[in-house]
């Protein structure tokens, strides 16, 4: 039994320094310098995140310290008031401690959506206080503006030009963009649920700003789930699918998954720059002219496509594209 314990010990350990090798290789860019010598070398490794992670860690964003902590500190403040009770409440009717089998159909999180562009809820959500509400407005300019600048780094690293990104999410009222407030709670059996099922996001850009604390978000990377690292004041970046339509595959949106957790509440606070309602989405031109590039994604009016996803979110995007390929050629 001695040997079996000292064996399974063993196992744990490599897995879990199999782990911390996997989370040292996660691209963590540094924007300090995106406006001085390093631009290149920093160009470069977005590109390389955008190609073969879909997914990257931002430091020195340019977004205060203060207002992350801030944002965070009222984020878990409104949970415990206002939100834990009533999930609490509705887990409780759902009799998890009978369950045996793994719960495909139920994501083990607590969460609200607050809309920023075209026109603010803000001042509609109840329960927020004035602090909050403020805190909020002013972490949504400015992560407008960071997810603006992206864009733009991206069309750099495309061959497109400035503001090509930004206009073809443009539509009529200009991008949608909002953000999905949501904890984690605490499970007593996290191997029966996930916190949130597997899927890829169906916008533009998403920036997360996720709790350092208690981990849990993976991404789909290679054949395997690897950990998006916690880490103090980051802007997590991850593409959705729109972006891989315009770049015609050449960046693609990655499947990911919130792990449910037994060792704490984990927070997370995701914005999604994403196309206006009416925005049509096709591959950019301009990635077409080259004699090897087909035309392998299709063109689609944004609304539509979010009314397919809103069936399908769980499921491979592949599915997605193709019902609108066939639509276009029929």
């Amino acid at each position: 039994m001695h040997k079996q314990t000292h064996i399974h010990q063993d196992y744990l350990f490599e897995q879990k320094k199999e782990k911390a090798r996997e989370m040292e290789k996660f691209p963590v860019i540094n924007l300090a310098n995106i406006n001085g010598e390093e631009k290149k070398g920093t160009l470069e490794q977005i590109e390389d995140a955008c190609q073969n992670w879909g997914f990257f860690e931002l430091v020195n964003h340019g977004i205060p310290h203060e207002l992350l902590d801030r944002v965070e500190r009222l984020t878990k403040e409104h949970y415990r008031k206002c939100m834990e009770k009533r999930f609490n409440e509705a887990v409780g009717s759902k009799g998890l401690e009978c369950v045996e089998d793994e719960l495909k159909d139920m994501d083990w999180e607590s969460t609200f959506f607050l809309r920023h562009l075209p026109t603010s809820n803000i001042s509609e959500i109840p329960d927020l206080t004035k602090e909050y509400r403020d805190a909020m407005k002013e972490f949504a300019e400015k992560l407008e503006k960071l997810a603006e600048e992206l864009l733009d780094m991206l069309c750099e690293n495309l061959g497109l030009e400035k503001g090509y990104l930004k206009r073809a999410f443009y539509g009529s009222r200009g991008p949608n963009f909002g953000t999905k407030v949501a904890n984690y709670p605490a499970c007593p059996k996290p191997e029966l649920v996930k916190g949130l099922r597997a899927h890829t996001d169906a916008g533009g850009i998403i920036l997360l700003l996720q709790d350092d604390k208690v981990s849990g978000l993976q991404l789909l990377k290679d054949g395997k789930w690897v950990d998006v690292p916690p880490m103090r004041h980051s802007i997590v970046v991850n593409l959705g699918d729109q972006i891989e339509v315009i770049s015609n595959g050449k960046y693609k949106s990655v499947e990911h998954r919130v792990i449910a957790r037994s060792d704490g509440t984990r927070m997370s606070v995701a914005s999604f720059y994403n196309p206006g309602s009416d925005a049509v989405i096709y591959p950019a031109p301009p990635l077409l002219e080259a004699k090897e590039a087909e035309v392998v994604y299709p063109k689609f009016v944004f609304e539509d496509y979010m009314k397919l996803y809103a069936t399908l979110k769980f499921q491979p995007k592949e599915p997605r594209f193709q019902a609108f390929n066939a639509l276009n050629s029929s």
